[in-house]
């Protein structure tokens, strides 16, 4: 008979109580354990779950919205932005960045690189000297005989020319009886980047746009089709190529209305049933739009052109530049400064090796200086491609023929580049203008030399070159409306497949940044609004 245990409760009922709590308690145990077990498992998938959507979202929602609406797929952007007061050594917060050790086309944007090296190399107080000097003595401010300009490797603007005719007429050059000579002078017309520069200083925006519009003849270099879009009398845009491709189909789809932007791709396989290429140009282009050289078309191969004006064979080599206009240019210039000329002006690609030895044996001369700060200024402002490649050029050092200079400046920029921090691969200098496709470059790497030159001697005439959105330069017409107004200060770059800025951005809290936003695809100009929103992102959160 079983024992009682405590309270009248047998030994047998208290085992089998215990039992049964035992087996509560283990229950209990094991939903708690299980409970906590999800729990876990739901808090590790939503941590695993927000690291992937921070993977698949690099960018703020405004940015990555517009990037989305831009149609061009997310491996063709690259963003980098990092404060520039807080990178002693190239490292330190990063404000955005999205694919910043891709490698992309920089397009005008390499002009950032250009300027950089040779404001550091040469100095921000470096000029380079013109010369003119008389084939025969000059009395009583007569000149009986031929007045000789022998340029160099860099440009001068009318504006230029016009303050040192004005300069020559005070050292007592008042009558030329002969020939105004110009050897190998690289001018900038009145009507083009000196009108821009011009323009820009008095606000008149449209005027500025159109002037800036026109093309460089040096571009061309590499066989380069320009596609030029101007308003049309219907419901679409005038759409030009030059040269004029023979035995292919233009299709023009840019309708009159909207933004003034436009670009253009060749077709791919299946676009069209025809057995001719077809290069499709799609964009917007408002009535007050100007006409402007939008993009660089490369040639497909084995294409050939139909020529407007066929010149002898032998005449080809010697045509001058211009068509004349340069001499009329000059000549207007000398009598515009009170100077008088009998004979004409004569152009000639002849250009001296040495042209300072024969105005050095002159009985008159005279030399007239282009400060750095000032060509710098001329080339980003307006992205002069002739001004940029000049510049790269005289950092050869030498007066080797051009292609021994390009080389030896393209080796001397390389090694800057390592001084600068950068590795092989990170940027690639070639023409110095943007125009060549081998010049390309890393976001991060673009950033870094921004960084470095923010604390460098020649960092106020850097910035003072950089076009200010809304208000001057290639940004006169962009993010005119919205905080980055004044506030962004930015070099752009513009191929048929790319877009791009560089340059720095003060944001509202007074953190001035350096950033870098650019696209490579073969619809690049649909996304120049997305690197925008970027620019008033930085400005609004950095």
């Amino acid at each position: 008979m079983p024992r009682p245990v405590g309270c009248g409760m047998s030994q047998d009922r208290a085992a089998r109580l215990i039992a049964v709590s035992q087996v509560r308690v283990a229950s209990e145990y094991a939903r708690r354990v299980t409970a906590l077990y999800r729990t876990i498992l739901l808090c590790v998938s939503a941590w695993l779950g927000c690291t992937a959507v921070h993977a698949a979202e690099p960018m703020a929602p405004e940015v990555m919205a517009a990037l989305r609406e831009s149609g061009v797929p997310l491996k063709s952007f690259g963003f980098y932005a990092q404060p520039v007061e807080q990178v002693p050594q190239g490292s330190g917060p990063v404000l955005a960045s999205m694919n910043e050790e891709q490698t992309f086309l920089l397009a005008s944007t390499t002009k950032v690189v250009t300027s950089l090296a040779a404001l550091d190399l040469l100095g921000p107080a470096h000029s380079w000297p013109l010369r003119a000097y008389a084939t025969r003595p000059v009395v009583g401010g007569q000149l009986r005989g031929d007045l000789v300009i022998a340029g160099n490797r860099h440009t001068i603007t009318a504006a230029e020319l016009r303050q040192w005719f004005q300069q020559m007429r005070a050292e007592g050059l008042q009558s030329i009886q002969g020939q105004l000579v110009l050897e190998g002078v690289l001018l900038i017309p009145e009507d083009d980047a000196a009108d821009t520069a011009a323009a820009l200083e008095s606000g008149d925006a449209r005027r500025a746009q159109a002037e800036r519009a026109r093309p460089d003849a040096a571009a061309q270099d590499d066989g380069s089709m320009m596609l030029s879009i101007e308003p049309g009398p219907g419901d679409r845009a005038r759409v030009t190529l030059t040269p004029k491709p023979v035995g292919v189909v233009v299709v023009n789809e840019v309708l009159m209305g909207g933004t003034c932007d436009a670009w253009a791709r060749w077709s791919s396989a299946g676009d069209n049933a025809e057995d001719v290429p077809h290069l499709l140009v799609r964009g917007r282009w408002d009535a007050s739009c100007p006409k402007e050289y939008v993009a660089y078309v490369r040639p497909l191969p084995g294409m050939k052109y139909a020529p407007d004006v066929v010149l002898p064979a032998a005449d080809r080599a010697s045509a001058p530049r211009h068509a004349g206009s340069l001499a009329r240019t000059v000549a207007a210039l000398w009598a515009e400064s009170g100077g008088t000329l009998r004979g004409r002006v004569v152009e000639s690609d002849f250009r001296p090796l040495q042209p300072g030895a024969a105005a050095a044996k002159a009985t008159w001369s005279s030399v007239y200086s282009i400060p750095l700060a000032q060509v710098v200024r001329e080339i980003n402002k307006t992205s002069d491609n002739l001004a940029a490649r000049s510049l790269l050029l005289s950092l050869s050092g030498g007066q080797a023929s051009e292609n021994q200079a390009r080389q030896s400046a393209k080796n001397r920029v390389h090694e800057w580049l390592r001084a600068q921090g950068l590795i092989d691969g990170d940027t690639r200098v070639d023409l110095g203008s943007g125009q060549s496709r081998e010049e390309r470059g890393k976001p991060r790497a673009m950033v870094r030399l921004l960084c470095n030159a923010w604390r460098a001697e020649g960092a106020q005439a850097f910035v003072n070159s950089l076009p200010i959105a809304g208000v001057d330069g290639t940004l006169v017409n962009r993010m005119r409306n919205g905080l980055a107004t004044g506030q962004a200060f930015l070099k752009t770059g513009t191929l048929s497949d790319t877009r791009a800025l560089a340059g720095y951005v003060r944001s509202r809290s007074g953190v001035i940044y350096a950033v870098t936003a650019i696209v490579n695809h073969p619809d690049a100009a649909r996304a120049r609004p997305a690197l925008d929103v970027f620019i008033g992102w930085v400005v609004t959160h950095g």
